[in-house]
């Protein structure tokens, strides 16, 4: 009997602790386009992220192409709640990150022209670990909207 309380209670341990895992979004990411809804905004022809994540640190590489041209940037984030700020074009982006959950949560807010806007967006990771969906919501003066992008490891 006593034995089985044993193993039911480390059972109920290990359990509680695997829920509590942070996912790892370490990786190489490929935008699935078709998998991908802009809502209003045209879609890249590719977007590729690399990101380095070591709890609390993540950083995440985008390379971007599209009819515009192509874009490169990389951003440098803490996920302890504490604010980040990264170089956006001519202005900056302040950025606070928190896990709910699994879900790593992103807000950022910064300048676009005159108009300031504020960015939410909401990371999983797929079970199998070889999908990452942001969604994403956006707002400012000129309007808000949704998007979702699913992302595949390479």
């Amino acid at each position: 009997m006593r034995q089985r309380l044993l193993v039911v209670c480390t059972m109920l341990i290990f359990g509680t602790l695997s829920l509590l895992a942070k996912p790892n979004f370490t990786g190489t990411w490929k935008l699935n386009a078709s998998k991908s809804d802009f809502g209003q905004m045209p879609a890249p022809d590719s977007m590729t992220q690399t990101i380095t994540h070591s709890d609390p640190n993540l950083t995440v590489a985008v390379k971007m192409s599209s009819e515009r041209g192509e874009f490169e940037m990389e951003n440098k984030y803490t996920t302890d709640g504490k604010e980040c700020v990264n170089q956006w074009g001519p202005g900056e982006i302040k950025s606070t990150l928190k896990y709910e959950g699994e879900t790593l949560v992103i807000v950022s807010k910064g300048q676009f022209g005159d108009s300031e806007f504020t960015m939410t967006d909401k990371w999983t990771v797929s079970e199998d670990g070889k999908v990452l969906t942001i969604m994403r919501h956006f707002e400012s003066q000129m309007g808000e909207g949704d998007q979702k992008l699913v992302l595949e490891k390479q």
